[in-house]
């Protein structure tokens, strides 16, 4: 069992000014709160104005506090890539200055290995011609930024789209990134190397559709796959590795085409991305421990958790409740008692 200080972590993020960092963040599922703030400096509780003057030492930043068994670190990291310039040393668009620079603030090991692996990726991408500059450090004291500057996309939403578009943050990201296909997936840190077969040895046991599925992040036809209308009872593995992802019980006609669950058996054994293809906004849904592709997760879910993960078949097997006991998931058969 995880314990609270494992569960809720911190991210913290410098990305020029903080009122266009809140909003990205906010609307993710798994993140419990965004607060504007100043860190990386040396004074005690500084105002807007010392900061501003650029005496000391302190950027303009972001901290997250998220539900890690909900939304993981990569994708957080993949969204802060998305939301800067990162080959600029000097700031932030139409603000410069040391307050206004781009940085990764670590809590813990873990987050500064992922950090710097994504920076890595990032600019092994070739998506700028520059390099990329933004600093990866420890995370020191945050102090949150006066009220007026809090969720200030709500307060001001019109003075804040203005500034957004007229800082050159809004035509900077839009041309980068909306047509762009390339996903930075930041490594697992509790990804095993020997839980992902060879390719050749996963095309030669799956299926030319479940091969493109779950290697290829390709997608099944609608109302043309396996389980879209699938209603016996029982549970659904990964094809990959066979471990139990999804449940009967929490599987639901939305009418898409895809089998539907309103929630996984564990959110442990999976993991969210941002999906920018095909000018689409999305939340791609993989296997934790195989890294396959298994589709998307929608807010349009029943209410009792909001949630709608729409999966391919192709990414699934399905083991009958008849069949838990003899083909190893005996485990699972009390839920269905209950």
């Amino acid at each position: 069992m995880q314990t609270n200080e494992e569960r809720y972590q911190h991210a913290t993020f410098a990305g020029g000014c903080f009122w266009c960092m809140v909003s990205p963040f906010q609307s993710q599922e798994g993140v419990i709160n965004v607060v504007s703030g100043y860190t990386g400096g040396n004074q005690t509780n500084p105002s807007y104005e010392m900061v501003c003057s650029g005496g000391t030492g302190h950027y303009e930043a972001v901290d997250i506090t998220y539900d890690s068994t909900s939304i993981s670190y990569g994708l957080l990291l993949d969204l802060f890539w998305r939301q800067i310039d990162p080959t600029d040393a000097e700031g932030q668009f139409a603000d410069h200055g040391f307050q206004y620079q781009s940085a990764i603030f670590y809590h813990n090991a873990d987050q500064k290995i992922l950090a710097e692996q994504s920076k890595a990726a990032l600019q092994a991408r070739g998506l700028f011609s520059k390099p990329i500059v933004t600093k990866i450090l420890p995370a020191k004291e945050f102090y949150p930024a006066e009220d007026y500057h809090q969720n200030f996309h709500k307060k001001d939403p019109q003075h804040y789209q203005r500034y957004r578009q007229g800082s050159g943050r809004q035509n900077f990201l839009e041309k980068t990134w909306n047509n762009c296909d390339i996903h930075l997936i930041a490594p697992d840190a509790n990804r095993n190397p020997q839980d992902i077969p060879e390719a050749t040895e996963l095309k030669s046991r799956l299926t030319p559709i479940q091969y493109k599925v779950t290697q290829e992040n390709g997608t099944e036809p609608p109302f043309q796959n396996e389980y879209w209308n699938n209603s016996r009872s029982g549970i659904y593995v990964d094809i990959v590795s066979g471990e139990a992802l999804f449940s009967s019980l929490d599987k639901f006609d939305s009418g898409c085409g895809w089998p539907s669950f309103s929630r996984p058996l564990d959110h442990q054994k999976i993991q969210e991305k941002s999906d920018y293809s095909h000018g689409m906004i999305r939340t791609e849904v993989r296997s934790k421990k195989t890294t396959a592709h298994l589709g998307h997760v929608f807010a349009d879910g029943p209410t009792e958790t909001g949630l709608r993960f729409c999966i391919n078949s192709a990414a699934l097997r399905f083991i009958p409740l008849e069949d838990l006991e003899k083909e190893g998931y005996g485990e699972y058969l009390e839920m269905f008692r209950e």
